[in-house]
Order: structure tokens, then C-alpha cells, then sequence
């Protein structure tokens, strides 16, 4: 039941199960060395300095983690900054107290970004033009504290007042964003928050409570603007296009020039892209992944139904976890139907004029096809996939995105 875990089995025949994922990634480097034609990812043998360094990141990456629990599954006391319940009794006016926990985070995030910034490029070691072993040590873990950041304690660190402070590390992250391989395993905000107290705990509110509630609404769809039409061109809290927000397959398909003026590439940013085009092929691609699987997407959501998720079955943690769930049969022609007009809007072309017309026709679809004694039946299903959307499993974020809208704009019409 534990995961990762890898069973290694020695010349003499004794085997071991390994569940550290830093050491399991560091036995598959050693299984794959540079002589074979892998690349570089551990400083090697003879080495001494780098293997120190490589060790002291290690450190410091727990240590960093260590803050970070700290500060998400703990409640925080008080600010020590004159705003803080010392300055509250010396009449301080100043109300920007930080608590340890924020403090020893910080300060923490500080030691790591002068430890980028201490190399030429963007990674933590020099003799590579890659990321390696220590910066995906790394990665999977800073990308929990950013979204496990902004939700629960309003602490934006990709916003630009901390771009300034913590430069080397928003350039690190950038420098992820824009390959496409992490875009296979970059996940949002919402995926994170919804599956990290299963792994770690409920994480507390606090921090900057101006910026928390905001956040949170959201990250979780809820603010009217972030799952609902029409969208933004970009995400004020989670950065679309530091990097290509969609495979390069697709951005290519749709003649999306990146920043550097190339086509569907890799290594640049795409921030100034056609945003029409843009639009339409994140929109195409959730279409493309709902049509490849429609029936069985629309069993999956018919669990959503008054009647569905009622056999008797195995409970997790998570709080949306239900493998096991049985549909509501009696609706699943129904939310098959709907599923087929959201669709249709999603896979429009042609561009807002289109879709805005295929908007139209999902709307005069689902009135004439569903009835109003199942419409909201229908509603609580579409609602029950739209809250199972994860990223990066079922789509990137650019078109998760989408479809989260458009099925709310089905579930607007339907209620």
C-alpha cells in the first residue's frame, strides 16, 4: 500500500522493498549511466565538491520541507514583526505581521533561491544544460507548496512581488514550464489541494488573510470567473504560458506561434500567442479527450446521479476518492446526452463567433433533450465530473481548464 515503491532483488537473492523516492530515483540513475547513453543527472564519482553540494541541497530541500509543514499543517501563532501581539500591545498600527512559521518558510524559499542563483543557469548544477536528479527532488515538492501556499495561507509566490524576491527560483520554475516532458506531470492548484491532506493532513488557514479567501474561491472554481465562461486568457494565480501550455502536437496542429516566434516549439514562453487560436485548440483538445471516452465518461459521471454511489464500498481519505462507486443507470442516457452537447461547443471551430454559436445550439440541445425532471439530476452528475477533473491525469490545465467551464455552463442551463 505504499507508493512509490520498488522491490530490489540482490545477486545472493535477497530482496528489499525501497519506498523513498529519492533513493528509488537514485538507484534508477545508477541502473542507467552515462556510458549506456543517459544523460547526467548525479555529479559523478570522482566529483568530491559536487557530491558535497548535491548533498547539502538534499538537506536543505528537507529542511524546506520541514517549513513547509510547519507553517500548512499547524496552526500558526502569533507575528513577530511589530504588528504582531507585541506591537498590538505597544499600540502599533502596523498590521503586516508574519508568523515563525511564514518567517522560517521565507527564509527557508531564500537559502534555496540563493542556491539557484549561485549557478549560470537555471538548475542547481552547472555541468548539465538540463534539470537533474536535484531539481526534480525538488520540484514535486515546491509545486505542493505553491498551490498548498496560496490555498490555505494566501501566500501567491508566483505573483510579481515575490518574482522580485525570490528571483532564481521563479526562473527555475520557468525554466520547467518550458519543457514539454513536465508539462506530462505539472499538476494545478485544485489537484493538489484536493489531494494533499490525504497524504499530510489538514492544512490550516492563516497567513495573509486579504489574499486567502480570494484564493481559495479560486482555486476551487468558485470566484465566477476562474471554471466559468468566458474565461480569461490566462490564470492570475497559476501562469499558463511561462511555458507551452499544451502537448506541442496540438499547439502545432493549431499554427500557434510560441514567443520566440516558432511554431509549436518548446524553450519559450507563450504568453503574447494568438489568444483566439489559443482558446480554441484548448478547447479542442479537452473536446478530443471527451469524445475518445465518452460512454465511459458518462458512466464515471452518472455516479453523480440521485441514485448512483449508494452500493456499499470501500472508503479512503481523500475526499473525492470513490473507485468504486456504481452510476445511476437511470440517468446515464441522459448525462450521455449532455456530455455529447458539451462536447459539441468545446470542439466548435472557426473561432468566437462559432463557439459562440455552438454555445447557443448546447443550450437549445439540452433544453429539447432532457427534460426538466431530469435536469437537475443530470446537473448533480456533470457537477460530479467536473469536481474529478484532475490535472495532470485527464488533461494539462489550458484545457482542463475549459472543460471545467463548459460543463458549468451545461449545469447553469440545466438547474
Amino acid at each position: 500500500g505504499l507508493l512509490p515503491a520498488l522491490l530490489v532483488e540482490t545477486s545472493d537473492g535477497r530482496k528489499q522493498t525501497i519506498t523513498e523516492s529519492q533513493v528509488i530515483m537514485e538507484l534508477l540513475d545508477q541502473w542507467h549511466p552515462v556510458e549506456d547513453g543517459f544523460r547526467q543527472m548525479m555529479p559523478s564519482e570522482n566529483d568530491a565538491a559536487g557530491k558535497n553540494r548535491y548533498q547539502q541541497l538534499a538537506n536543505l530541500e528537507r529542511e524546506l520541507f520541514s517549513w513547509w509543514c510547519t507553517l500548512i499543517f499547524r496552526p500558526e501563532g502569533p507575528g513577530f514583526s511589530n504588528g504582531g501581539m507585541i506591537g498590538k500591545l505597544m499600540g502599533s498600527k502596523n498590521n503586516d505581521s508574519m508568523s515563525g512559521a511564514m518567517k522560517g518558510f521565507l527564509d527557508c524559499l531564500s537559502k534555496v533561491d540563493d542556491a539557484l542563483a549561485s549557478t549560470s543557469g537555471p538548475w542547481f548544477f552547472d555541468y548539465a544544460d538540463h534539470p537533474t536528479m536535484m531539481d526534480f527532488i525538488y520540484v514535486s515538492h515546491v509545486e505542493r507548496m505553491l498551490a498548498s501556499a496560496a490555498f490555505w495561507k494566501g501566500l501567491n509566490l508566483r505573483s510579481d512581488t515575490y518574482r522580485s524576491q525570490f528571483p532564481a527560483l521563479n526562473t527555475w520554475l520557468d525554466a520547467f514550464e518550458k519543457r514539454e516532458a513536465y508539462l506530462a506531470f505539472k499538476s494545478d492548484y485544485y489537484t493538489h489541494v484536493m489531494d494533499i491532506p490525504p497524504q499530510y493532513g489538514p492544512g490550516y488557514d492563516g497567513g495573509f488573510e486579504d489574499n486567502r479567501l480570494p484564493y481559495q474561491m479560486s482555486i476551487k472554481g468558485k470566484d465566477g470567473k476562474s471554471w466559468d465562461l468566458p474565461l480569461s486568457f490566462d490564470d492570475a494565480l497559476q501562469p499558463l504560458y511561462r511555458g507551452p501550455p499544451l502537448p506541442l502536437c496540438v499547439l502545432k496542429a493549431a499554427e500557434i506561434a510560441g514567443d520566440n516566434g516558432s511554431i509549436g516549439a518548446e524553450g519559450t514562453s507563450y504568453e503574447n500567442a494568438d489568444q483566439e487560436k489559443m482558446a480554441e485548440a484548448s478547447r479542442q483538445m479537452a473536446g478530443w479527450k471527451l469524445a475518445s471516452n465518452g460512454q465511459n465518461v458518462a458512466k464515471f459521471a452518472s455516479r453523480g446521479g440521485p441514485e448512483g454511489a449508494k452500493n456499499r464500498r470501500k472508503g479512503f481519505g481523500a475526499e473525492l476518492a470513490d473507485p468504486y462507486a456504481l452510476p445511476d443507470d437511470q440517468i446515464r442516457p441522459y448525462v450521455d446526452t449532455a456530455l455529447q452537447h458539451v462536447c459539441g461547443a468545446l470542439l466548435a471551430q472557426g473561432g468566437p463567433s462559432a463557439h459562440e454559436s455552438a454555445l447557443a445550439e448546447m443550450k437549445a440541445g439540452l433544453h429539447e433533450k432532457i427534460g426538466e425532471d431530469k435536469g437537475r439530476d443530470v446537473a448533480s452528475a456533470l457537477c460530479y465530473l467536473r469536481d474529478r477533473t484532475g490535472v495532470p491525469r485527464d488533461l494539462p490545465l489550458a484545457a482542463a481548464r475549459q472543460l471545467r467551464a463548459h460543463l458549468n455552463a451545461a449545469i447553469d442551463i440545466l438547474y
